[in-house]
């Protein structure tokens, strides 16, 4: 066998690389969010406000029909808007911050605790709770 063959053969030999992934189905980004689950929101007391702040949850969005929230024992019934998966792009999931900011506010001190449903694309849905003191940023 002379080389040029030799290298083919092993070439289509060899197993293909696996497709990349974009992260944008609730298969390719539950297993993220399972993991990081205690970080998917955090608390920020600002300018006389409480901020929700939802970063994590809306980086991994593109797998996500919808994010919703409630407070103080209160049913997850309040949408986080969220901005389009920009499809085609290289990154899909980055966050541009054109038309809307990562959190929403409450009254300063008004959030004793927060409950979090995440919805993924496949109709799953998520939930956790949190109490203020653990998600406080400093």
């Amino acid at each position: 066998m002379s080389r040029p063959l030799c290298l083919t053969a092993l070439l289509l030999a060899l197993p293909l690389p696996a497709p990349a992934q974009d992260f944008t189905t609730a298969a390719e980004v539950k297993p993220i969010l399972t993991a990081t689950k205690d970080q998917w929101v955090a608390i920020r007391e600002y300018d006389g406000k409480d901020l929700i702040y939802f970063t994590n949850l809306l980086a991994w969005r593109c797998g996500l029909t919808q994010v919703a929230w409630g407070i103080n024992g209160g049913a997850a019934e309040t949408a986080m808007p969220m901005e389009p998966c920009h499809e085609g792009e290289a990154q899909p999931n980055a966050l541009k911050m054109e038309e809307m900011l990562p959190y929403a506010e409450a009254p300063l001190g008004s959030i004793a605790s927060l409950t979090v449903a995440v919805t993924f694309d496949d109709g799953s849905v998520e939930t956790a709770s949190y109490e203020r003191k653990a998600v406080l940023m400093p």
